[in-house]
């Protein structure tokens, strides 16, 4: 039966947390595979995977299978319990990294594992400054809400002291250019360290960074920016943490973000592709630095730290991800639907620009070149509410003076005529929205 008298507003209850983003304009009673269906009996199909979270898809038989005899056989202990899955997950998790990364703290939310990682890292270098990308987005708890500059720092009061912004190198919108016109990355890097190292007391702790920014605009790091990022925080005795939420496990068509640069971070930092959807988050690091953590008594005890419920899930996420090669899948697919996202750059002018890599790709708008000032934003806003009315649910980041992106990032379960499809949608939206405006 409906959850709401028709014609009343269904969110009336809720405490409205998106900002000035409104709720969908539907209820959501089911979902499966790609897809979600509402109330009213429409069928819309996923390009967000959730919250970037389900990367099997919605409803997976195998997940739904291990929560219901994991729940019915060990779903909850005491915070201070061991049990099969929690020490299973551990381990494995270890084998899917390189070394020295093999001590895991299983937790529940992003925001969770990033203040984690964030006061380990605090603790083991004794220093309080943490460096972080000037559109990051790392979590709305205090540490990571303080190394967050995406959205939400006005009206909060005073952020923590010692936290720094570093300039993002965008080569879409370059703030630093070489004489070729291009990003000159490395001179953007120097200057944003020796802004930092002004302003530092001498208490530099740790860099907290997303190899590719996803709420910063589906930014990719530049080839060796990584690299030499990790060797500024070698020069200055900081850690380098590394917020794979939204870009590990096979998402971007690697295991992890990093192995396509090289680079080892000391903490990473796991969520939403962990869970495939449910609320499983990892912080991971190597033995040295737990060793030194647990000797300065590092307290990190929470209601549901290492939960065996969530964990048994991540183990099945493993299971699949390894059985059904979803890495190669998550290229296979990424390359088609670039495929078609370029196609569409070409033929639609409000197309700027496409990026990512693997199923984590982002479009940028540039209506404010063809509609003039506050045209992207106005365009994004309109491609989205006419893909919602096509059946395509879309993501768009409207960050001030940057226009609208959208970030694409269908499971990588999703079919072939589903990519295609999803592409489809986008072009006929992209042809109405440009024609109303």
């Amino acid at each position: 039966m409906p959850s709401e008298t028709p014609g009343t507003d269904p969110g009336r209850h809720l405490i409205r947390y998106s900002g000035h983003a409104p709720f969908s304009p539907e209820v959501v009673v089911r979902a499966a595979g790609t897809s979600v269906f509402t109330e009213g009996g429409r069928e819309l199909l996923d390009f967000t995977s959730g919250q970037m979270s389900a990367i099997l898809g919605h409803s997976h038989p195998a997940i739904v299978s291990t929560v219901r005899e994991q729940v019915a056989h060990l779903d909850h202990l005491h915070s201070g319990m061991l049990s099969p899955p929690v020490v299973e997950l551990a381990r494995r998790l270890a084998g899917t990294l390189p070394e020295p990364l093999d001590r895991t703290l299983l937790l529940t939310t992003g925001a969770e594992a990033n203040e984690a990682a964030v006061r380990m890292a605090k603790l083991v270098t004794g220093r309080h400054e943490i460096v972080s990308f000037a559109r990051s987005w790392h979590g709305m708890t205090q540490a990571a809400a303080n190394a967050t500059y995406s959205a939400g720092r006005k009206g909060y009061g005073p952020a923590a002291p010692g936290n720094f912004a570093l300039p993002v190198p965008d080569r879409h919108r370059p703030s630093v250019v070489g004489a070729d016109g291009e990003l000159d990355w490395r001179r953007q890097l120097d200057l944003g360290f020796e802004m930092i190292d002004a302003q530092s007391v001498g208490s530099l702790a740790a860099c907290l960074v997303e190899p590719i920014l996803s709420s910063g605009g589906v930014v990719e790091l530049p080839p060796g920016y990584l690299a030499a990022l990790a060797h500024k925080c070698r020069e200055r005795g900081m850690l380098l943490i590394l917020d794979e939420a939204q870009t590990g496990l096979c998402r971007t068509g690697d295991w992890y973000a990093f192995q396509h640069d090289g680079v080892v971070p000391d903490i990473l930092t796991l969520s939403k592709t962990l869970g495939a959807g449910l609320p499983l988050a990892a912080v991971v690091t190597g033995a040295e630095i737990e060793r030194r953590a647990h000797e300065r008594g590092f307290l990190f005890f929470t209601t549901h730290v290492n939960d065996p419920l969530p964990a048994a899930v991540g183990n099945t996420v493993l299971d699949i991800l390894v059985r059904d090669r979803l890495d190669e899948r998550a290229r296979r697919l990424g390359a088609a639907l670039r495929d078609g996202l370029d196609e569409l750059a070409r033929r639609h002018e409000v197309v700027g620009d496409v990026r990512g890599r693997g199923l984590l790709l982002g479009m940028e708008l540039v209506g404010d070149d063809v509609l003039g000032d506050g045209g992207a934003d106005r365009l994004g806003a309109a491609v989205t509410r006419r893909c919602y009315e096509l059946g395509l649910h879309m993501n768009i980041v409207q960050l001030p003076g940057m226009g609208g992106i959208f970030r694409i990032a269908p499971p990588l379960t999703a079919s072939d005529e589903e990519i295609a499809r999803g592409v489809a949608v986008l072009d006929e939206a992209l042809a109405d929205a440009a024609r109303d405006l």
